[in-house]
C-alpha cells in the first residue's frame, strides 16, 4: 500500500473514530436527559454478567440506555487505540505482538485460578490476545506518522482510557463530580481525535500551498481562542447544572420567574419550590443552582456575540471565500442554533431529545471553534512575527549596499 494512499484510510478511521465520540456525547447526554445513569449499579460488570455478555432480553427501560452507552464507550475505546497504533506505524508491531502475549498469559491465568470464572474474563482476555497476536505479524504496515502526531495518538488513548474509569467510578463511587468530570473529559477527548482526523487530512497538508500566510492586523487568532475557551467553559457549566438533578433550576424564558434577574433569598427559593410542577419536584433547587443557570444564560449571550464578531471580523479581513470566512460562518450558524435549542429545553420542560441535541450542538461548536483555531494559526501570522521577519532582509539589503559605496568611492 502507498503511502499517500494509507494516509487516506488513516484520516477516514480517524473521521470515524471522532464521529463515534460525537455519538458517544449524545449518548451520555441522553443517559443524563433521561435520568438513568445509575440503571446499572456496577462496574465493570453489568448485572453481574460480562458485559459484552449481558442478555439483551433484559436490556429494559434504563438499562438499556445505560447499557448501550457503556457499550458504544467501549468500542470508542478500541478505535481509539487502534487509531493511536495505527501512527505509530511499523513501530508499533512489537508493542501489539507483546501485548498480546501477554493478554494471552493473562487469560490462561484467570482461566486456572478464577473458579468458574462467570464472567469469561479468561477467555475475554485469551481472545483479545490472539487477536492482536495475529494482526501484529501484518499490520500496521505503513510507516510512523510524525512525532507530534504520534504522541497526540497516545494522548487520545489515555485521555479516553481516563474517561472509561472515570465512568466506571461515576457508577460504583455515586459522585456527582465525578459526573462533571467525565463531561468536561469527553469533550477533550472529542477535541483531539478531530485534531487528528484534520491534521491526517490532505486538505491540512495543501493548505500552506493553497493560502499563503497573512498578517493577523486585527488579532483574529487570540479572537478565536477565546470564543472557544468561552465554550468549553459554557459546556463544563451545562454539565454541572445537568448532574445536579434538580430539573430546571428556572422553568422559563427569556425571563426568569418573570424577572430579568430572580430574586435569592432563603423565602424566594422556597416559594419556587412550593410551586414547580417538575417531576423531579422532590429534589428540591438552591439558590446556587438559579444563579449557575443565571451565569449559563449570560455566558450563552456572551458567546453569540463574540463568535458573531470573530465571523464578522474574518469576512472581512480574508474575504468570503477563504476557509476561515466559510468556517465562521457555519460555527455563527451552530451557536444560533445552539441558543434555540437552549430555549426549547426550557420551554418543553427538559424533553429528552431536545436537551440530548443541545449537548450535541454545543460539543459540535467546540470542534468547530478548536479547528478554526488551529487553522488561524497555521494561515495566520502576529505582527510581531512579521515584523521580525522582515527585518533580517531590511538589514541584509543595507548590508549589501554599503560595500558597493565604499568601492565607489
Amino acid at each position: 500500500m502507498s503511502r499517500s494512499v494509507d494516509n487516506l484510510w488513516l484520516h477516514r478511521f480517524a473521521c470515524l473514530t471522532a464521529l463515534a465520540t460525537l455519538a458517544l456525547i449524545g449518548l451520555g447526554g441522553l443517559v443524563t436527559s433521561q435520568g438513568v445513569g445509575m440503571s446499572v449499579p456496577d462496574w465493570p460488570t453489568t448485572y453481574g454478567y460480562n458485559m459484552f455478555l449481558f442478555p439483551i432480553s433484559q436490556w429494559v427501560g434504563g438499562i438499556f440506555y445505560e447499557h448501550t452507552h457503556r457499550l458504544v464507550a467501549s468500542g470508542v475505546g478500541l478505535l481509539t487505540t487502534i487509531l493511536a497504533l495505527w501512527l505509530f506505524g511499523t513501530k508499533s508491531r512489537p508493542l501489539l505482538r507483546w501485548g498480546g502475549v501477554a493478554f494471552l498469559l493473562l487469560g490462561v491465568v484467570a482461566g486456572i485460578w478464577l473458579p468458574g470464572d462467570k464472567h469469561h474474563t479468561g477467555a475475554t482476555l485469551v481472545l483479545v490476545g490472539a487477536i492482536s497476536l495475529r494482526a501484529s505479524f501484518f499490520w500496521p504496515n505503513c510507516a510512523p506518522a510524525s512525532q507530534r502526531l504520534r504522541w497526540l495518538g497516545v494522548l487520545a488513548f489515555i485521555a479516553v482510557a481516563l474517561q472509561g474509569v472515570l465512568g466506571g467510578l461515576r457508577v460504583v463511587l455515586f459522585k456527582d463530580q465525578i459526573g462533571i468530570v467525565h463531561a468536561a473529559l469527553a469533550q477533550i477527548c472529542l477535541v483531539i481525535l478531530c485534531a487528528l482526523a484534520l491534521f491526517t487530512s490532505q486538505w491540512w497538508r495543501n493548505l500552506p500551498d493553497k493560502f499563503s500566510p497573512i498578517i493577523d492586523r486585527k488579532g483574529l487568532r487570540s479572537l478565536l481562542l477565546i470564543g472557544t475557551l468561552l465554550i468549553f467553559a459554557q459546556l463544563v457549566l451545562g454539565a454541572t447544572m445537568r448532574h445536579q438533578h434538580a430539573g430546571l433550576a428556572i422553568p422559563d424564558f427569556p425571563l426568569a420567574y418573570h424577572k430579568l434577574w430572580p430574586p435569592m433569598d432563603a423565602a424566594s427559593v422556597t416559594a419556587y419550590n412550593q410551586n414547580r410542577m417538575e417531576v423531579e419536584a422532590a429534589n428540591p433547587i438552591t439558590a446556587f443552582q438559579i444563579g449557575l443557570q443565571m451565569v449559563h444564560r449570560i455566558m450563552a449571550v456572551l458567546i453569540l456575540c463574540a463568535v458573531t464578531f470573530c465571523a464578522r471580523t474574518t469576512r472581512r479581513q480574508l474575504g468570503a471565500r477563504h476557509p476561515l470566512s466559510r468556517l465562521s460562518l457555519a460555527w455563527l450558524v451552530l451557536i444560533m442554533a445552539q441558543v434555540v435549542l437552549g430555549a426549547f429545553t426550557i420551554w418543553s420542560n427538559k424533553a429528552a431529545d431536545v436537551a440530548t441535541t443541545h449537548v450535541v450542538v454545543g460539543a459540535l461548536s467546540l470542534v468547530t471553534g478548536v479547528i478554526l483555531t488551529i487553522t488561524s494559526f497555521r494561515v495566520l501570522m502576529p505582527v510581531r512575527s512579521a515584523s521580525l521577519a522582515a527585518t533580517p532582509s531590511a538589514t541584509s539589503g543595507l548590508e549589501t549596499r554599503k560595500p558597493a559605496a565604499s568601492s565607489a568611492e
